[in-house]
């Protein structure tokens, strides 16, 4: 049963949903999927790509002359896969059915076939395409790999109860060593469309919606979505949504083991050249430990440590988008996290948006561009 508003706002958001807002879930969905699988990208150079990855502090877990196959030291499936493409791209998310009856169940409802995976490890999927035109797969049956061996959580001496003496503390200068895929963030043009969606048809909840100032009344216009294994607690968000002139991919994020790992693996990631995005810093939505940095061909990925995990029981918050409200603290966010900087790429985007058959028009964009500089 849903927790009272007052249990709400104590352990969550100060703000709940007003009466005959979005629910933040459906009453029947097709199935409920159990976590991320993996992401799928294309580029050009795979040689390039995996010294970026095991930079940025994946593992290898496959690589054919077409083909890349990266892990984390948690035992599952890979976590993310790149292909040789001509373009460097994202090419969709893949989640996990929670069982092998969900994908029969899904083909029915979709009119769709489930399918040999083409994964190492075989297993079975569904092939759907979501409102925005993004290629999305349910898999299930993929072969889990064993745990590798992982960074320690350093011994933290605090108040009363010191846990570390006659020794001193020096974390490497090392890749931050990725343990799991955490989640995926998506703009879209259709974010009302995009988010019924993923609640209808794979069964995700929401955690937390924003909207825009003055216009709460029209939707929100951001949902952070997890997924639904009832009275187990998961990420506050596996899946990310907001409107904005593009479709696609803005970043994805994976867990590392806590603050100096991310910290160390920074430095390391920042003598290497490669470029931070904005961190480090503390979420509020989520509350995760973050650090994002663009690889080679400028996509943004994140380091995370220490976030939020919320049951079914847990109501959606609403709260403003700012770009101030990104962070609990950390330095200001850039431009470049925001995908603020003007260029004739970005403005020809806007002016496709507004001239189509979406969500997104004028006071709808201004409110965006306020919300972003507030």
């Amino acid at each position: 049963m849903p927790m009272s508003r007052t249990a709400h706002q104590d352990l969550h958001s100060e703000r709940g949903a007003l009466r005959g807002e979005h629910p933040g879930r459906s009453r029947n969905p097709v199935i409920r999927v159990a976590d991320l699988a993996w992401l799928e990208f294309e580029k050009p150079d795979l040689d390039r790509a995996e010294v970026f990855a095991l930079d940025f502090g994946f593992s290898v877990a496959a690589r054919t002359p077409d083909a890349l196959w990266l892990r984390g030291t948690f035992a599952g499936p890979p976590c993310m896969v790149i292909r040789r493409g001509r373009a460097s791209r994202f090419v969709g998310p893949a989640f996990r059915a929670a069982g092998p009856a969900d994908l029969d169940r899904l083909a029915r409802a979709t009119g769709s076939a489930v399918r040999e995976a083409d994964v190492p490890g075989g297993g079975r999927a569904v092939g759907l395409l979501d409102p925005s035109g993004l290629p999305v797969r349910v898999v299930h049956g993929t072969r889990e790999l064993p745990a590798l061996p992982g960074q320690r959580p350093l011994l933290l001496n605090s108040g009363t109860a010191p846990l570390r003496t006659n020794a001193v503390q020096r974390p490497p200068r090392e890749p931050s060593r990725i343990q799991r895929l955490g989640h995926v963030v998506l703009e879209t043009r259709v974010f009302g469309r995009a988010l019924d969606w993923y609640l209808d048809t794979l069964g995700m909840i929401v955690s937390d919606f924003l909207f825009l100032d003055g216009q709460r009344d029209r939707g929100p216009t951001m949902a952070f979505l997890r997924c639904d294994r009832g009275t187990e607690a998961v990420d506050h968000h596996t899946l990310a949504l907001h409107l904005g002139p593009g479709d696609g991919y803005v970043h994805s994020a994976y867990q590392v083991t806590d603050l100096d790992a991310i910290a160390a693996g920074g430095e390391y990631l920042a003598e290497r050249g490669y470029r931070r995005s904005w961190g480090i810093g503390r979420h509020i939505q989520g509350s995760q430990l973050f650090d994002y940095w663009r690889d080679p061909d400028r996509l943004m990925l994140e380091h995370f440590a220490d976030g939020d995990l919320f049951s079914r029981d847990l109501e959606p918050g609403w709260a403003p988008m700012s770009g101030s409200g990104l962070a609990q603290w950390g330095p200001p966010v850039t431009r470049d996290f925001l995908g603020a900087s003007p260029s004739p790429a970005k403005v020809r985007e806007v002016l496709r948006a507004l001239r189509g058959d979406n969500e997104l028009d004028p006071a709808r964009l201004l409110g965006l561009m306020k919300a972003m500089t507030s």
